[in-house]
């Protein structure tokens, strides 16, 4: 891996990890907003292998101060897979205070381009159950909500 990668990692490591106790300790600004993409391709999900040892999140972020939820999702899915979102469904919503206290706006998507990887981490596809062990705990709310859906798929199959 050419240094400049390597350095954009360990850049990325010491930001996430100090931003994520900090807020933690002092949540200024109260709950955070995010929103998260599920991007699936037969039986996987689009997720991003994170820079910072976290395991896997689903692409997405925070929002922006003056930043609409489906404004951010665009722009972390963006910036973290080099996709673009070409239709986005709002699929659920829930608050999490694992990482930091924030809502979590859960949307279908859509997108379309040419993979990419960023400072953030790289993307991957994986199965529900890779994703089981992996997927950061904020997160596992989504997980069980795909799960649910896929054994209701699978028996009115």
């Amino acid at each position: 891996m050419p240094i400049r990668e390597t350095l954009k990692r360990r850049l990325f490591w010491i930001v996430a990890r100090t931003g994520l106790a900090l807020y933690r300790s002092f949540p200024v600004f109260g709950s955070l907003r995010a929103s998260i993409a599920i991007i699936r391709h037969n039986q996987e999900f689009l997720v991003i292998d994170r820079n910072d040892g976290r395991g896997f999140s689903l692409p997405g972020g925070i929002a922006g101060w003056k930043e609409s939820e489906e404004e951010a999702l665009r722009r972390e899915v963006l910036e973290e897979t080099g996709l673009r979102v070409t239709v986005q469904k709002l699929c659920s919503q829930y608050h999490s205070s694992d990482d930091v206290p924030c809502n979590i706006s859960v949307y279908e998507v859509q997108a379309e381009g040419e993979l990419k990887s960023s400072w953030e981490g790289s993307p991957v596809w994986a199965t529900l159950i890779e994703l089981e062990s992996r997927i950061l705990k904020s997160q596992r709310p989504v997980l069980r909500m795909l799960a649910a859906n896929s054994a209701t798929d699978q028996s009115s199959s």
